[in-house]
């Protein structure tokens, strides 16, 4: 039982992993935010995953998807990018994972997903602030460059905090709500 289980969860995964990294590509540039950040739908998979067959597995898809997309697709980041979008997909899909695990109904899925929109605000700021953006101003922009791009488009922004505060913060709860709302759509067509 268990290897057919960890079979399944892996082949699956594999397979959600190559259609998130393909959805990955698909991203929109907004006005509205740094050029730097794509809204895309790439998290969806990693959601049925985790609805469908548990936690694990869309983990295992975020992390599929974010070690073939800089392979096939190529990157500007060095990864940065890459380990950004596994660690906020993770903050978002983990906990509605852990919870529609424990309540498969529509109130599991909004609990789960309110608790994965408050981890994935946290996590994303935390991780920005400390290390994403340090890291990437160190290796490829200087900090400075980076809020000139950012109050290009938001006036609002004139230092790091004022970034995460005005763009990473509204930026995430718009792609992880977008990808609950997408996600709620695909789990009410699958569970008739």
């Amino acid at each position: 039982m268990t290897k057919k289980i960890t079979t399944t969860i892996m082949v699956r995964a594999a397979l959600l992993g190559a259609i998130a990294a393909v959805l990955m590509q698909f991203g929109l540039r907004m006005p509205i935010f740094p050029g730097f950040l794509s809204l895309d739908i790439g998290d969806l998979p990693a959601l049925i995953g985790a609805i469908t067959t548990g936690p694990l597995t869309g983990l295992l898809t975020l992390l599929i998807k974010n070690l073939i997309n800089p392979i096939i697709f190529g990157t500007n980041t060095g990864g940065i990018g890459n380990f950004a979008d596994f660690v906020m997909g993770a903050a978002l899909i983990l906990p509605i994972g852990i919870i529609f695990k424990k309540r498969k109904d529509n109130l599991g899925y909004i609990i789960g997903s309110a608790a994965g929109l408050v981890c994935l605000t946290i996590v994303a700021s935390i991780m920005n602030y400390f290390v994403l953006i340090p890291l990437f101003s160190r290796i490829f922009m200087p900090m400075e460059r980076i809020l000139e791009l950012a109050y290009a488009v938001n006036s609002n922004v004139t230092s790091l905090s004022t970034l995460i505060l005005f763009a990473i913060i509204p930026f995430n709860l718009l792609k992880g709500t977008a990808v609950l709302i997408l996600g709620f759509i695909i789990y009410k067509y699958l569970a008739k």
